[in-house]
């Protein structure tokens, strides 16, 4: 796989991110985004997050124009 070129389904996720940002936030443990009601972060298990609109369109459009770099859950199971 080419790392310089996002997969399709992250930059449709980051879109998607992007359009509804109130619905979500970032982690600042990991910078990772999660759902709005997300009281720990299942990637890095921190309790803080940004929730500012601009920041999540901003992160959202930084990880949807790259592939994927950081371990998740999902990938541990």
């Amino acid at each position: 796989m080419n790392h310089s070129t996002p997969s399709t389904s992250r930059a449709e996720a980051a879109a998607r991110i992007a359009a509804n940002p109130t619905d979500y936030k970032i982690c600042e443990g990991c910078d990772s985004i999660v759902g709005g009601k997300t009281a720990i972060c299942p990637n890095c298990h921190s309790f803080r997050f940004d929730l500012t609109a601009e920041r999540v369109v901003c992160q959202a459009k930084l990880l949807g124009a790259r592939e994927q770099r950081s371990v998740t859950a999902h990938d541990l199971a």
